[in-house]
């Protein structure tokens, strides 16, 4: 809990690195922009605070509060009253080898009354390569003998929705719907973006002689984040369950596939898709075994856009 602790602490201490007035239109009763010179000590106060947290020097960090100020942390609740507790807090934080890069973004700032002034923005804390997090702050600031000190800190953590997107989108070829006739069957796809554009979503349809649909099936491709490769799973309605490996080849992508049939059997086969430049591509298999036998290749075709 404490450690939760001291991660929210550090965000929110430092939220006000790099403040600039913005000077909004407010109600003029209520809340009107700080005056320049009041918005210049805001600044320098700032500044000065945030070269101390990077000088690890908790004298002057905690000299930047008021005596009563509080912080209540997001994650446990916990609160820190008084420069003591504060100073106490900063001690600990900064026992550690290393100490977040912090950054901000200031939104507005509100002065509230002539010895209290409000600034909203977004904090980002980076611990590490990969380890960031953002949250939206706002601190309240009373004005003593002159001086503004931090009073009240409270944040929100801004959740970042994920999208493999950037990793899927060479494949974006592959949306829309699809059909090949052949010598007494046709072949049907229709593949889609899921919400959130994370995997793409691969339906087929076989159709027999008598137009009766003999098998079907769904495919779902996406990004392997731990293996770092793009992976693709698919369930036939004859009880079959295939494993693929997308691999980027000059002419287009090679998948090697590894299945379990319906009966327990196993198979592996090696499929190649390759986008043409009418917008249609080429399918076909190659290296098919199973059960350990080898099998014929399947020839070439080429699937249309519907």
């Amino acid at each position: 809990m404490h450690n939760q602790f001291l991660h929210s602490f550090i965000l929110l201490l430092i939220c006000a690195n790099g403040i600039t007035a913005t000077g909004q239109a407010v109600d003029s009763v209520q809340k009107t922009a700080p005056r320049a010179d009041e918005s210049e000590k805001i600044e320098a106060a700032i500044q000065s605070y945030v070269a101390a947290f990077n000088a690890k020097d908790v004298a002057k960090l905690t000299a930047h509060w008021s005596p009563e100020g509080v912080y209540t942390s997001r994650t446990t609740g916990e609160q820190a009253i008084g420069r003591a507790a504060v100073s106490e807090s900063f001690k600990k934080i900064f026992e550690n080898e290393s100490v977040p890069k912090l950054a901000v973004a200031t939104d507005s700032i509100e002065l509230i009354s002539p010895s209290v002034a409000l600034e909203r923005g977004t904090a980002t804390v980076t611990h590490s390569e990969g380890d960031v997090v953002e949250t939206d702050y706002s601190v309240v600031y009373v004005k003593r003998d002159g001086t503004w000190l931090i009073d009240r800190v409270t944040e929100a953590e801004i959740v970042i929705e994920q999208s493999h997107y950037d990793e899927l989108k060479e494949l974006e070829w592959l949306v829309g719907d699809w059909a090949q006739e052949g010598d007494g069957f046709r072949i049907e796809f229709s593949c889609q973006w899921t919400t959130k554009q994370n995997f793409i979503s691969r339906k087929f349809k076989v159709y027999g002689e008598q137009d009766e649909v003999e098998s079907s099936g769904l495919q779902i491709i996406g990004w392997d984040a731990k293996s770092k490769t793009i992976r693709s799973w698919l369930f036939d309605s004859d009880g079959g369950v295939v494993t693929g490996t997308w691999n980027k080849r000059d002419d287009g992508w090679s998948v090697l596939s590894v299945g379990t049939l319906a009966d327990g059997g196993s198979g592996s086969f090696t499929s190649i898709f390759r986008p043409l430049d009418d917008g249609s591509f080429s399918w076909e298999k190659i290296n098919r075994v199973v059960d350990g036998k080898l099998l014929p290749n399947i020839d070439k075709i080429v699937i249309q856009r519907k």
